[in-house]
């Protein structure tokens, strides 16, 4: 263990940098799971897809975050194994102190992140940060690669959603122009449009096709 980071409490040796280390990443993995992984991406296209079937609450928020989570997870295994390997494991064994270990850590974190940035984007936040310029853009510091990571990751994000909601608003304008031509303006088109909807995804086979090109979109 780094005795540097010990101090006497009480006559006790206590690793106070280290303990402070652990609760700061503890308190900061929502933060991390949102805004350095694939999570974003996933939650935000299941949620157009709910909308887009127009079903309201089902499946239900818990689900679709159960899902999300677990997609992020089997996602984010290479670069959880890597930091792990060259990281973590290098740490708990004394190889290598908590600067190098978090320096380590963070060279596969940046190299996923930049893999599905915009380099646009990251130009833009690089200009306004007025950040100089490196020769391998995972030298650039974290506070610009993750700002430039999450917009790419909503443009993605509402650009699926835009595609999901196709088809199903053709099906609400078939049903809703057959309604209006039998003059049955009264019955609400949703109500006929919904068990058409969801045929049409349970036909096609809809969230194995959804799940496969979510993590095929990350690749």
């Amino acid at each position: 263990m780094n005795t540097d980071a010990l101090v006497n409490i009480n006559g006790g040796r206590v690793p106070t940098l280290e303990l402070f280390l652990i609760l700061t990443i503890i308190s900061l993995m929502p933060s991390i799971l949102v805004m350095m992984t694939s999570f974003t991406r996933i939650i935000i296209i299941l949620s157009f897809t709910r909308n887009a079937l127009g079903v309201q609450q089902t499946p239900p928020n818990m689900v679709l975050v159960g899902i999300a989570l677990f997609l992020t997870l089997f996602i984010m295994d290479p670069v959880i194994k890597q930091i792990n390997t060259e990281a973590y494991q290098p740490y708990i064994k004394e190889e290598i102190n908590q600067t190098e270990a978090l320096k380590r850590a963070q060279i596969p974190m940046k190299q996923f992140m930049l893999k599905q940035t915009e380099t646009n984007t990251l130009n833009l936040f690089v200009d306004l940060s007025k950040t100089e310029k490196t020769e391998k853009i995972e030298d650039l510091p974290i506070t610009v690669i993750i700002p430039s990571f999450m917009t790419s990751e909503l443009k993605r994000a509402f650009t699926a959603g835009f595609m999901i909601f196709l088809p199903f608003m053709l099906v609400d304008i078939v049903v809703s122009s057959t309604l209006m031509s039998m003059g049955m303006v009264m019955l609400p088109p949703a109500m006929i449009s919904l068990p058409f909807k969801l045929l049409l995804f349970v036909t096609v086979n809809g969230w194995e096709l959804l799940f496969t090109n979510l993590v095929k979109s990350f690749h």
